[in-house]
């Protein structure tokens, strides 16, 4: 396991050595699938996090990491604004796997009150609530990790489609490794992956919602639509902030 004293090194030689380590890694495991990439990093990557949407196919994930080692940290951001109906699968999910440490992320009720008092921000500026109560709660969650595991995959959009199972990210709270072991999963993966392991469905997949985050911000998907195309419907959104790349937080899509 690489132990990294950030405190001690010349400042940049932190997120060198997570470059390298990156680059070993992705190497190495090239042709490996999501458990083998799940084994590596909760043994090789110091104090990993799993950050879990509890969404349309996060169970997929939660069950790997689960075989993996169930005392990895689960970090489920509550918005406050989230559907009833996930609120309640997180608390099933949670059960049915035996999550040892489930933490729930909220933003902070002095910030809430003063930028968005009456709850109708994302109203007029879906950026600046999604960096209120998911990007900024995310990020201060994560400074005490050396690197989280997402969900997230090749074929969900454009900004995803050369995704490797490791990279390094250059957060505001520092840098830290992002794992991304169903990088090269299908759709069909995920949804055999469910049926052979008998895993619970998100009651809001049958109500034509094939991705799911807070309510006021999500509609449901048309046969033929992108699976993503109900998220910030009619904008130029598909990213919600939580993830970086070089140092900036990811807004928008491919199609920019």
């Amino acid at each position: 396991m690489l132990h990294l004293a950030k405190e001690t090194l010349p400042e940049g030689s932190v997120s060198a050595d997570l470059h390298l380590q990156v680059a070993e890694l992705n190497d190495r495991l090239r042709h490996h699938g999501a458990t083998d990439v799940l084994r590596a990093a909760v043994n090789e990557i110091e104090g990993l996090a799993l950050v879990s949407s509890f969404g349309a196919e996060s169970v997929a994930l939660l069950h790997l990491v689960a075989m993996v080692d169930s005392s990895v940290p689960v970090l489920f951001i509550d918005t406050e604004m989230l559907f009833t109906e996930t609120l309640v699968y997180q608390q099933e999910v949670a059960e049915r796997l035996h999550l040892k440490d489930l933490r729930i992320i909220r933003a902070d009720d002095h910030e809430l009150h003063i930028e968005d008092p009456d709850g109708t921000l994302h109203q007029f500026d879906t950026d600046a609530c999604c960096a209120l109560r998911k990007t900024r709660p995310l990020q201060n969650a994560l400074a005490d990790h050396g690197g989280w595991i997402t969900g997230r995959k090749r074929y969900q959009s454009g900004q995803r489609a050369q995704l490797e199972f490791f990279e390094v990210e250059e957060a505001p709270t520092g840098a830290r490794i992002k794992v991304n072991p169903l990088a090269r999963w299908t759709p069909e993966d995920v949804r055999e992956y469910m049926t052979e392991n008998r895993l619970p469905r998100h009651p809001l997949v049958a109500q034509g919602y094939p991705s799911i985050g807070c309510a006021p911000c999500t509609s449901p998907v048309a046969e033929g639509e992108d699976p993503r195309a109900g998220r910030w419907r009619n904008s130029q959104k598909d990213e919600c902030g939580i993830h970086f790349v070089d140092g900036k937080m990811v807004r928008t899509g491919a199609q920019q």
